[in-house]
């Protein structure tokens, strides 16, 4: 009965506790936490470096792409001859390295 009392006489205290308990519950942990703030950048942070990787990669083919299309670099058709087709002069020894 005491403890009824207590509750009827503090309930604007206890309400707040409540409300405070659980806002520093949700900002720690819940979906829009900072748990969740690290995460989402930690993926934000490998996904920056997946697109650099990417891009790079897309501007080396496109770099290639150029060498063979418009006018024709012979230096480089030789190298992708020798590369892809295992191709070489008569006189040449080739050697296969893993």
């Amino acid at each position: 009965m005491k403890l009824i009392r207590i509750f009827k006489r503090k309930k604007l205290f206890l309400l707040n506790i409540f409300l405070i308990l659980y806002v520093a519950i949700n900002l720690i942990g819940g979906e829009r936490g900072l748990y969740s703030y690290f995460e989402k950048k930690n993926t934000e942070n490998l996904l920056i470096k997946k697109e650099k990787k990417l891009s790079m990669k897309k501007d080396l083919l496109e770099e290639k792409n150029i060498l063979l299309s418009e006018d024709i670099d012979l230096d480089y058709l030789d190298i992708v001859f020798r590369e892809k087709l295992k191709f070489g002069k008569e006189d040449e020894i080739l050697i296969k390295l893993k």
